[in-house]
Formats: C-alpha cells, structure tokens, sequence
C-alpha cells in the first residue's frame, strides 16, 4: 500500500470514528485501534497513542457545538473530570502490576450487563430524578432545547456521589486498558443520575479530551505519536465529529441509546478477545 492510499484509507476510517464518537461520547478509539492493527498493520502501542490524539480531536470537534448549544453541562463535567483524572493517574501507577488479562474479562461483563440494562431500559423521564444536595449546592441542574422535540428539555441531576465513584472508575479502566472512560460514564450518567442521552454524550464529549491529554503527553515522551499515522487520524477525526455534532441535535434519543448500546457491545466482546487471549 502506497503511503497515498494509506492516508486515504486512515483519513476514510478516522471520519466514521469521529462521526460515531461524537454521537455517543467515547472517542473514536473502538474503531481506530482495531483498524490500525488488524487492516493496516501498525503496531498497538502506535494505534493506541494515535487513539488517543484522536480522543482530543473528538472532543475538540464535538464539545464546542455542544456547548454552544448548551447540550454539554459544563459544570458537571468539570466535576466530574476531577474524580477521572484522579483514577486515571491511578490506572497508570497500577498498570505496571496488576493482571490487565483478568481485568478485561471484568469489564467485559460490566459492559455487557451496562449494554442489557440500557437496551432494556425505556428512556429515563429526567424531571423525576430523586433530590441530590451535593447536586443542589453544585448548581449542576440542567436544560437543553431539543431540536428533534421542538422543546426545551429540564433535568435534575441525582446521586452525584456515584456518578463521581464511577468516573474514577472510569479514569482506572482507562489508564490500566486503554479503554475511553465515557464507556462508563454515559451510562451512569443516564441510568442512574437522570441525564437525557443527548445530555449525557455531550457531556461525555466534553471531558474525554483533558484526560486523553493527559495520557497523550505520555505517549509524546515516549515516541509513539508517529505524525504519517496521528495526523490523518486527528483530521478525519475532526471532520468526523462535527458532522457527529449537527447530527445529534436533530436525532431521537432512542436512535442516540440503540448506537450506544450497540457501541457497548463490540466493545464488550474486544475485552472479552483480549482476555481471553
């Protein structure tokens, strides 16, 4: 394959993982590792540092539409980003002793049993949510106007303490398997504290790019960016994700859940391959 093609073909991949990424806020990793391994033949700790650059450039294509739209909540992330970047420098301090092979058969059935639960699951009517003082205090309330409703859409948000647990174990899971943290949090964030799916994912968005930062510099210090595979990478990312971002306004939440589910899927079954193999 001439380095023409390959750029074409990374370019091609990399805009379908920015437009999935940003629909459902957990990068476009589960698409560009595999890809970059399996079709294109570069080696894993190479595809997974240009994951991660790829983590930024679906954030930064996503989380400004977002915000402008006022779909992120800005504040919550924020506080919640705390509690996952605490976990992922704690994932990487265990990275060097704890069995990983275990750790993804775990996560595969946490992500299988998260996929059930929101298959099965109607969406949440988020103005029932219980009261939550810390949420009170926080001012981490929401509302969005929903494009697909015509409407204005409140939320209350709920038990934020577990959202925080989750996110550190989220920041653990991603520093210990690479995997995106918003695999875990947008779940949470839907089934437990009483978001909207839209709400959820752009919030996702948002917060996914300062700790793929985080483990971006890593990968910089140690070489592994390689610029003929990051750079196609980040601009089909990039493209991707803002076509990912005027998209989301105008779809139904279901459709935005089923993606998502099925998101967590293929995802479950990747962990299930590694650990097994």
């Amino acid at each position: 394959m001439t380095p023409f093609v390959f750029t074409l073909v990374v370019l091609a991949i990399s805009c379908l993982a920015g437009l999935l990424g940003s629909l459902v806020g957990v990068g476009g990793g589960i698409i560009v590792v595999p890809a970059l391994t399996l079709l294109l033949g570069v080696g894993i700790q190479k595809a997974i540092a240009a994951s991660i650059v790829s983590v930024i450039a679906t954030s930064s294509g996503a989380a400004s539409s977002y915000v402008r739209e006022r779909i992120a909540n800005i504040r919550l992330g924020m506080v919640l980003e705390v509690s996952t970047v605490l976990g992922a420098l704690t994932g990487a301090l265990l990275a060097a002793v704890v069995p990983v092979r275990g750790l993804f058969l775990l996560f595969a059935c946490i992500l299988a049993y998260t996929a059930w639960s929101m298959f099965r699951r109607p969406t949440a009517r988020p103005v029932d949510a219980a009261p939550d003082r810390l949420a009170e205090r926080l001012g981490l309330h929401g509302a969005f106007y929903d494009r697909s409703l015509g409407r204005e859409v409140a939320y209350r948000v709920s038990r934020t303490r577990l959202g925080l647990a989750v996110g550190y174990v989220a920041g653990v899971a991603s520093g210990l398997l690479g995997i995106g943290g918003g695999i875990l949090k947008v779940p949470v964030m839907n089934l437990a504290m009483g978001m909207p799916i839209k709400a959820c994912t752009a919030t996702s968005n948002f917060m996914i790019g300062v700790t793929a930062a985080t483990g971006a510099a890593v990968y910089f210090m140690r070489g592994e960016v390689l610029p003929f595979v990051a750079a196609p990478v980040a601009v089909g990312v990039l493209l991707g994700a803002r076509a990912g971002a005027r998209l989301l306004g105008g779809m139904r939440s279901d459709a935005i859940k089923l993606i998502f589910v099925a998101v967590l899927v293929v995802s479950s079954i990747q962990m299930l391959l590694k650990g097994v193999r």
